[in-house]
Parts: structure tokens; sequence; C-alpha cells
């Protein structure tokens, strides 16, 4: 490789992106991950004209809180593009911030990006349309889960069988891996969203208490748990929201078994998503997973008793990888960096 090509290459600034529905996170050639912000956008219209106001962390402080002018617009929904300009806008913010505007010895980099494995080509397509017109000059596809197990450290180059779960904002993917592919996959649409969702309804329901999506993420993060404390009750938090009979703003106390009920049924989905995948695995690769056992990635992971769940529905051990928010990342940058998973890389 000559000095000019050299040179070419470390300045392109090939970037590897996990374009999540709860978040963006970008990984950069070299440097590892250099951004990891909320995938939202702020839109303003003036006059009848739109403009970008904020994006990731600055316009997630704004969602359930803008006047008519200001839209916070989350532009993917399910793990796939729900509003192609807006996810377009966003994408391209996030390669300037990671660039620092920098323009000297610069050429539109390379860019990986993961998508969930149950996406169809239609949706792929907006995917790569959105990254090329944001300045990508090549953009590789990567499926979630194969992402997630090369980020998670598991042997996927190997004649090995061995299983991940990747529950994330819009989708949890669940797929058996073996020599550098995907022997079976399964996705749920399920995650992160539609516990928040299962959150808002239950306090809804039971409390005629209205609570906005970022009050139900915080109460999620800090006493989510998927299957009921011993005493029934554990820790308690105090949700202010709006009451629906009386009209006016209210504060009331719930505690982790009301949680726990509110999040069986989305937890209920996914371990019903492991156990379609066990039932469809060869029996010699099932015969690994009984050995290595099940990894568990991305954000849905952090819920509080995930993994005994699933552990106690299946009989296999279950494990949480070390970093599962930036997994999918860290596994999406090593495709990129390192040649021995570029098998796993597709172009369309």
């Amino acid at each position: 490789m000559s000095f000019f090509s050299k040179l070419f290459r470390f300045s392109s600034h090939d970037m590897a992106i996990d374009l999540g529905t709860a978040n963006t996170v970008v990984y950069l050639r070299g440097r590892g991950i250099v951004l990891n912000e909320p995938s939202v956008v702020a839109v303003e219209t003036l006059n009848g004209v739109k403009r970008v106001k904020a994006v990731g962390d600055d316009a997630k402080l704004m969602m359930g809180k803008t006047p008519d002018s200001i839209q916070a617009i989350r532009p993917l929904r399910d793990g796939v593009i729900a509003d192609i300009d807006v996810a377009e806008q966003m994408i391209k913010h996030f390669i300037h911030k990671v660039h620092g505007g920098q323009r000297r010895f610069f050429r539109w980099p390379q860019i990986v990006i993961c998508v969930p494995s149950g996406s169809t080509s239609v949706e792929r397509r907006a995917i790569r349309d959105a990254a090329s017109n944001a300045g990508a000059s090549q953009v590789w596809l990567i499926e979630e889960p194969m992402a997630a197990a090369i980020g998670a450290d598991m042997p996927v180059t190997e004649p090995i069988g061995s299983m991940v779960v990747d529950i994330g904002g819009g989708t949890t993917e669940v797929a058996v891996l073996s020599l550098r592919g995907l022997a079976y996959t399964t996705s749920v649409r399920v995650g992160g969203d539609k516990m928040d969702e299962a959150i808002v309804s239950y306090v809804r329901r039971n409390h005629n208490l209205l609570i906005g999506d970022s009050t139900a993420e915080r109460i999620k993060q800090e006493v989510g748990v998927a299957k009921p404390p011993p005493d029934g009750i554990g820790l308690t938090i105090h949700v202010k929201g709006r009451d629906l009979v009386n009209g006016v703003p209210k504060e009331i106390q719930i505690n982790q078994g009301q949680i726990a009920e509110a999040l069986s049924e989305p937890v209920g989905q996914i371990v019903e998503g492991v156990r379609i995948a066990l039932e469809n695995t060869a029996p010699e690769l099932a015969a690994d997973i009984v050995d290595q056992g099940i990894v568990l990635t991305g954000g849905g992971a952090l819920l509080k008793g995930i993994d005994e769940v699933l552990r106690d529905e299946t009989g296999l051990p279950v494990t949480i990888a070390d970093d599962p928010l930036i997994c999918v990342a860290l596994g999406t940058g090593r495709a990129l960096e390192d040649p021995v998973f570029r098998g796993v890389l597709h172009s369309a």
C-alpha cells in the first residue's frame, strides 16, 4: 500500500453505526465508540418550512414537552426506518458530529450499518439510501444478531452453535449462529418501547393516571423487574402524571410487584421467541447450546431478572454480555475492521 493510499484510508474515517430504535451508537475505525445518543430528532416548522432544531440528547429532552411548532420525532420504529427524510438528517448530523466538521484530507466514509434480521429488502434499501444520501461512499449491512454475537466475543467463525438474544428498543432478535452465518433467526417486534407502553397502560388502567413515555422509561430503568420480588412488593417509586378523573396533576406510589405484572406480557413474548428458536434448531447445534448457553445483549438485557426468567423457562445457562448496550456497535465495528468477519457483511 503506497503512502498516499494509506493516508487516504486513514483520513476516510470509515465508521460502523448501530442505528437503533432507542439509541444510535457510532464506532469509528481505529478509535472505537465515539458517540452514543438517543435516536430522536426535533423538527421545527416556521412559516411552513421545516428545519432540524436538535438531534440526539438535546432532542430527547424535548420529548413530550414541545410547543405546536416543534415535533420530537423518532425516525425508527420496531428497528426499521419509519421516516426516511428525518433518519437521513439524523445520520448526517451524527457523521458531522463525529468528524467535528473536519474537512482536511477528508473523503466520504465507508459505513457499516446493522439491520434487524427480519427486515425486508424494502426496509434495508431505506436504511442504505439514508446512509448514502447522508454522505457514505459505500454502505455495508450486517444483521443485528450477528453484530451482537461478535461484540459479545462469541465463537461465530467456528463450527460451534451459539445462541444470542438481542433485546433492543423496537425488536428482540433471537438467533442461532455457526460458521459466520445465521443457522436460525427470528425477530419478535417486542423490546424496550413495548415495555414502556405496557407500564403506561398498566398505570392508566389501575391508577387512572396518565404518564408519558419518558416517565415510563425512568420507572423501567430504576425499578423494572422481569419477575415479581420474593415478598411480592420490593422497592417502591413515586410517579407523577395527570389524574384522568379530576384532570389535575397527581403523584402515586407503585412497587416492583406491580411493575413485574405490567411487564409480564412483553417478557412472555420474548420468552416465546426464544422457545420457538430452540424448537427450530438443528440437533447438533442444540447440543452446543446446552454447553454454551444463551447470551443476552441489548438494552433490554439490563432489565433486572430477565436472565433468571429465561433460565427458568428454558433450563439453559443464561449470561448477560459485558456491555449489553454497546455490544451491537462493538460487533459492527469489529466486522468493519477485522478481515476475519468480512464474510458477514452484505452490500445489498
